[in-house]
């Protein structure tokens, strides 16, 4: 029997709210790492080599850029008047490397209108075939197309919000509030603070795509 192909795992590491060592936890170390501007920077403070560095590069100190560069890095230089976001650019780099699974790092802070547009476009549909999660110290985003199995505490929160449409046929098995084959449409709340009863929970739907939010509670 031929073995199974290597799980590929890029991290991009984007430009928001510097990320820290905690939001690696569960990353391996032969992870591939693309840099979206000062995300550059905040990869090479986490002690990460950037394999690819995306971005018009406005908010990234020139030293940081010119590290990532004599360390081997593939620098993709954009103008500012663009029609994708540092991150966007980013994302569809980390599609080059043909991954599984994408951990998104420093996609938070920042101006709110950044924030929405960084969760809309992490489950847009060209992404679907990524298992994409976005970490941060307030809270971590798991994309959803069909099935993926969560973690956390019994009694920590955990919000499944659906995007781009209505989320249909959601199962849900580990949470308080269980959900069976049921429609989630935008713009309701009905899936907003449930709960884990177990310490792992399993999301399925039939269509559509679901952010599971999980709120960190605050050290």
């Amino acid at each position: 029997m031929d073995p199974k192909p290597p799980v590929i795992t890029v991290v991009v590491v984007a430009g928001g709210d510097p990320p820290s060592l905690a939001d690696l936890n569960d990353v391996p170390a032969n992870a591939i790492v693309v840099g979206a501007d000062r995300g550059v920077a905040y990869a090479r403070e986490l002690g990460l080599k950037v394999a690819v560095a995306v971005g018009d590069f406005d908010s990234i100190p020139a030293d940081a850029l010119d590290a990532a560069a004599a360390a081997g890095a593939s620098i993709r230089r954009y103008p500012a008047e663009k029609d994708a976001t540092d991150l966007e650019l980013a994302l569809d780099a980390a599609l080059e490397f043909q991954p599984r699974r994408v951990v998104l790092l420093g996609a938070y802070g920042g101006r709110p209108d950044h924030e929405l547009a960084n969760l809309l476009l992490v489950a847009a549909p060209r992404y679907a075939r990524l298992n994409i999660q976005a970490r941060h110290a307030g809270a971590t985003c798991t994309v959803i197309h069909r099935s993926a199995e969560l973690h956390g505490a019994v009694g920590e929160l955990v919000s499944l919000l659906p995007v781009h449409g209505p989320a249909m046929g959601v199962e849900t098995a580990g949470l308080r509030y269980q959900l069976r084959g049921e429609a989630l449409e935008p713009g309701s709340s009905r899936g907003v603070s449930n709960e884990f009863a177990e310490p792992q929970a399993q999301v399925r739907l039939r269509s559509g795509v679901l952010l599971a939010i999980q709120p960190h509670s605050p050290k």
